[in-house]
């Protein structure tokens, strides 16, 4: 009996209503980064591709489609922030995609404020409960299988500082909930919220 299973292979395209690849890794961490020009304009921009990638040091990195202002920026200047993106702060996230001219300051169309950083010249959002100051350490043009490279550039940065409000910490553990991350899921408009009710524990075998 055969499996009930849709295959497609991606360069011959999906079939589908929508492309479900982003819906598939799901749900994603936000990248929202603030940067600043060599000149000292502003930018605020949320990533779908974000992740963290290494403990000691902790490095961190995100991935814009299209050499956007947050990679010229953090490749100007070599620093960038990592804003913790939470249900109460979805709607000024999402102000923050709008696409606009890298004359447009982000943190002014959204209504947030920009809080001086304690170790690089970027500012945070001063609204976010966590946030990342970080140094770039590698950016890198991806290639397909083919060696051609693609329209696409990911940007790593080692986190030097880290911001949490003291409210979110509980006996010297940080409460991920508490924190009220929102992810991003797949189709258009897709995001997930993290409370406690979906929390578990599972430790490692040993």
């Amino acid at each position: 009996m055969p499996e009930d299973i849709h295959f497609y292979e991606p360069a011959n395209g999906h079939r589908l209503a929508h492309d479900p690849f982003n819906a598939l890794v799901a749900p994603r961490p936000i990248g929202w980064i603030s940067t600043k020009s060599r000149d000292g304009a502003l930018n605020l921009a949320p990533y779908s591709f974000f992740n963290a990638f290494n403990y000691i040091p902790p490095i961190v990195g995100f991935s814009s489609v299209g050499y956007k202002d947050s990679v010229r920026n953090a490749e100007e200047t070599g620093e960038f922030c990592w804003n913790l993106a939470t249900r109460p702060l979805a709607e000024a996230m999402n102000q923050t995609c709008v696409a606009v001219g890298p004359d447009v300051d982000e943190f002014a169309l959204s209504g947030l404020t920009p809080k001086p950083s304690r170790i690089i010249s970027v500012p945070h959002v001063a609204e976010s409960p966590v946030t990342f100051e970080c140094r770039v350490t590698q950016i890198i043009q991806l290639a397909g299988v083919d060696g051609q490279k693609v329209n696409t550039w990911m940007v790593f940065g080692e986190v030097v500082g880290v911001h949490i409000a003291q409210h979110l910490l509980r006996e010297g553990v940080y409460d991920t909930a508490a924190g009220e991350p929102i992810l991003r899921g797949g189709g258009p408009a897709d995001y997930f919220a993290v409370n406690a009710s979906q929390k578990f524990q599972m430790h490692r075998p040993k």
